[in-house]
């Protein structure tokens, strides 16, 4: 099986010992606290499940500042995006070495991790605009990626975590929460050798099922995992049950039998584009996957991108040798008026625009907002049923 990026073996932050980690637990009660936003909540997710790998918590200014600029860790580690812990008050750990991080996504706000701090420092505006300008290749706060990066505070909180538990994920999505070692080891019982991983963070179309399958036949793939995003959005976006609903549906009835893994991660979503595309490349890697489809504009958002540059940052920016998984550069897809199926859209010849059935998301969703059920050459029948019943409940609420 591929190897993890960056280490032999696959070290998961998640303390498993039920023993260790009632005591760190106990332990995190008399400690000083630490309310984690989202971003670094979802970060110590990505680092408990192992999907970070080989990192061992949250990176200083030193590394983070490397990292945005020359996608390397000060010890010469290839990483494309800072994985790090920003708060705005940080009042009550001066001069703490441990503390307990704070879940912000539950009620009660339980302990999720300890951290042993190395660092408190002050990131400069300067600094952030460097880090956000290399990052998020913009600095205009329309990005919601960039907005929510500024809004997060100014204070770099580093160090390594022990992670404890995978707040709401693992109860909201039981079926489909996975951790990058659990994702392995369906891999080797299924005895899969070529793995191809699809991200998504919106339902699947007959575009994104016909370039699975494309994907699957050109690779001679054993299997594709269909793996989800399950933290943050934004707004408009297509909640986590929904997809997942639509996404299994979908598999059900339109994929050979066990030719598919259905799994999400717990994460937001940065809308970092190309910078993104390959944290996505790292963390498909570290859960055994061989191969990552890379589409028009993977992880963009706007217009704020090339359709391609996801696609030619590996080419440009990724050094020889620094990963083992490979990409699967794709057009967009779409169905053929002409040749009566699904095509890669550079791939055929005498074709105009009007010769593709292409929605906007706007166009989709107006529809499914009206009781309009998109043509079966865009979107399945059944997988159009469950959105229109989601929106229908939306407008009822």
């Amino acid at each position: 099986m591929i190897k993890p990026h960056g280490s032999e073996k696959l070290n998961p932050l998640l303390v498993s010992d039920a023993n260790r980690n009632k005591e760190l637990q106990e332990e995190g009660a008399t400690l000083p606290s630490l309310l984690l936003n989202s971003t670094a909540a979802a970060n110590a997710m990505m680092l408990g499940a192992g999907y970070f790998n080989p990192l061992t918590g949250y990176m200083n200014l030193e590394e983070t500042i490397s990292v945005s600029k020359n996608l390397h860790m000060k010890n010469g580690l290839f990483w494309p995006i800072p994985i790090i812990n920003i708060t705005k008050d940080i009042s009550g750990l001066n001069g703490k070495k441990r503390i307990a991080l704070r879940d912000p996504n539950i009620t009660e706000n339980p302990i999720i991790a300890i951290m042993d701090i190395e660092n408190i420092e002050l990131v400069t505006g300067e600094q952030m605009q460097t880090i956000v300008k290399e990052v998020f290749g913009t600095i205009d706060i329309s990005h919601p990626g960039v907005a929510t990066f500024y809004s997060l505070g100014n204070y770099l909180v580093s160090g390594k975590i022990e992670v404890l538990n995978f707040s709401y994920f693992k109860n909201e999505f039981p079926d489909t929460f996975k951790t990058a070692q659990q994702i392995r080891d369906e891999i080797k019982d299924r005895g899969w050798k070529n793995i191809v991983a699809f991200q998504t963070r919106n339902p699947m179309h007959r575009a994104h099922e016909e370039l699975c399958h494309m994907a699957m036949e050109r690779l001679n793939a054993d299997g594709v995992v269909v793996h989800m995003l399950l933290g943050k959005l934004k707004k408009g976006d297509i909640p986590a049950p929904i997809r997942d609903a639509c996404i299994r549906k979908m598999v059900e009835l339109y994929f050979p039998k066990n030719s598919v893994m259905v799994n999400g991660y717990g994460f937001d979503m940065l809308y970092a584009g190309p910078r993104e595309a390959i944290l996505h490349a790292i963390f498909r890697q570290n859960m055994g996957a061989t191969h990552l489809i890379i589409g028009r504009d993977h992880a963009g958002v706007g217009n704020y991108y090339g359709a391609f540059d996801s696609q030619e940052i590996f080419d440009n920016r990724v050094p020889k040798g620094s990963l083992k998984i490979k990409i699967f550069p794709a057009d967009h897809t779409a169905y053929s008026k002409k040749l009566s199926k699904v095509v890669m859209m550079n791939e055929v010849k005498n074709h105009t625009k009007e010769d593709f059935i292409i929605l906007s998301g706007t166009k989709v969703r107006q529809m499914l907002n009206e009781g309009i059920a998109p043509p079966p050459e865009f979107s399945r029948p059944e997988v159009a049923e469950i959105l229109m019943k989601y929106y229908r409940t939306e407008e009822i609420n």
